[in-house]
């Protein structure tokens, strides 16, 4: 059973960005859309670029090295929904930004 584990503050990631976090041994691309937080995958499977480093486009986020998008909520690469990378729970207790590992 995944344990939920502090990551950041709220106000550490304002709307529209994303970041990335290493938890443990996992890196973590942390997302906020409008004030929703999203947890994937830190490495791009295409060529291994650091999603963290992308851009975010609505709910998807764009891998900086080639442009590859993910969908935030499923990991999903949008040109091939069968491609996906992991995604993680998020949850907001006060001001701090928890991920279920």
């Amino acid at each position: 059973m995944p344990t939920f584990v502090r990551v950041a503050s709220v106000s550490d990631l304002p709307p529209g960005k994303v970041k990335s976090i290493t938890v443990g041994e996992k890196m973590i691309a942390l997302c906020n859309v409008e004030g929703t937080f999203y947890a994937l995958d830190n490495v791009c499977i295409h060529r291994g670029g650091p999603l963290g480093e992308g851009y975010l486009d609505g709910e998807k986020l764009e891998c900086p090295w080639h442009g590859w998008q993910f969908e935030v909520k499923t990991g999903c690469v949008t040109f091939n929904p069968r491609e996906k990378i992991p995604t993680y729970e998020v949850k907001v207790e006060g001001p701090d930004i928890l991920v279920a590992i």
